[in-house]
């Protein structure tokens, strides 16, 4: 927040961006890549003098992080502690053809792409543990009569 009196600096926006913690990070980004068609830009280590790696990626215009896992920082992949808990939603054009390209790059269905409660969407999980919904709305979003109102 700008506090000299000035227009907000367009450079900051308010945004939360994903951070996966994975096993095999270099392993993680290279299936992403393969996966989902995600473009690496920015990289600290994943080298063989430095095997743990934190990465920025990103999807189109969406964004998110990869990171090998630290216990000793109380981060742990979903292998360590037995799933996850929280599940990535990945809204695309063609939802049939993204959940079939991660499943040829190792990707496992967790329920195959099907229109359910307004959208054309398939689950899965990729191979360190992540469950990804991959999908996107059939009709405009969010639906008007289900705005901001509680439904009893």
């Amino acid at each position: 927040m700008d506090t000299t009196g000035d227009q907000p600096d367009p450079q900051r926006t308010t945004s939360i961006v994903p951070e996966l913690a994975v096993r095999r990070g270099r392993a993680a980004i290279e299936f992403y890549k393969l996966a989902f068609g995600a473009v690496e830009v920015y990289r600290v280590g994943g080298t063989d003098a430095h095997e743990a790696v934190v990465a920025q990626l990103t999807i189109g215009t969406a964004s998110f992080w990869v990171s090998d896992e630290s216990p000793s920082n109380r981060t742990f992949s979903p292998e360590s502690v037995g799933g996850g808990t929280v599940r990535m939603l990945l809204i695309v054009e063609e939802p049939d053809s993204a959940v079939e390209r991660a499943l040829a790059a190792g990707a496992t269905v967790v329920s195959p792409v099907a229109e359910e409660h307004g959208w054309r969407l398939g689950k899965i999980e990729d191979p360190f543990g992540h469950q990804w919904e991959v999908g996107r709305p059939l009709v405009p979003w969010p639906p008007p009569d289900r705005c901001g109102e509680e439904r009893s």
